[in-house]
């Protein structure tokens, strides 16, 4: 990632990936002016998708979520550019595409600062005919092969010592080739030692459980368990 600073912001890019303007994409003004959005998505705030000149990507601006977020929307107290969250999350997402996991790749991020606060913005590809997998189980049951899929990218993530805090069946994506991918690093980071891993596993068993009570989702308990034969594959 190449860094540039511009008055009192940061912005990290990759060049190979983005050759707009770094200082303006991180506006959706400027995408929408060029007539390059290419759809949008509702949850803390909106996601736009958008077409770059070399691949599409999502633009994300942080926000806050929870109580304290009804109170400060999108400001973080600031101590040092590193330890901000585009920062930290571009960083963890290069070290996992390059660990052989499946996530988007990181295109460039954004932190500007406003005395002891900062906001920011996040860039990275767009997974091409991505679905989550709640979404998916809405429909139909996935195979045994997908679930055995979805445990190895998994433990191959674990492995790296990584710990996605939000490890949940919204962030697992398939796409037309029936491929697994994980999204949403931000807060997640990297862990030592074996006990949190099995944690991490139960947090996504329990979102399955969640979501079949709330949108009656085709999953069974064969499925996690194919799910976690496949994490202990690479044993």
């Amino acid at each position: 990632m190449e860094q540039q600073t511009i008055g009192n912001q940061v912005i990290w890019f990759n060049r190979d990936l983005l050759t707009e303007d770094p200082a303006v994409c991180f506006e959706p003004q400027f995408w929408q002016q060029q007539n390059r959005v290419i759809g949008s998505a509702q949850g803390r705030g909106t996601t736009w998708f958008v077409r770059g000149e070399r691949i599409e990507m999502a633009l994300r601006h942080y926000r806050r979520g929870g109580l304290f977020g009804r109170f400060i929307k999108d400001s973080y107290i600031f101590s040092d550019w590193q330890q901000t969250r585009p920062a930290q999350e571009l960083a963890l997402m290069e070290k996992l595409v390059e660990g052989g996991v499946r996530v988007p790749r990181p295109v460039a991020g954004r932190a500007i600062k406003s005395g002891l606060f900062y906001r920011a913005d996040l860039l990275v590809e767009k997974i091409a005919n991505g679905k989550d997998l709640v979404g998916l189980l809405q429909l139909a049951p996935l195979s045994h092969d997908i679930y055995v899929k979805i445990g190895e990218m998994v433990r191959k993530m674990h492995d790296l010592g990584v710990c996605h805090t939000d490890l949940n069946s919204h962030n697992i994506l398939l796409d037309d080739q029936q491929q697994v991918w994980i999204i949403d690093f931000d807060k997640c980071g990297e862990k030592s030692g074996e006990g949190w891993k099995s944690d991490n596993l139960a947090r996504l068993k329990r979102s399955f459980i969640k979501e079949q009570g709330k949108r009656n989702i085709h999953w069974s308990e064969p499925d996690w368990q194919a799910l976690v034969d496949g994490y202990n594959l690479l044993t």
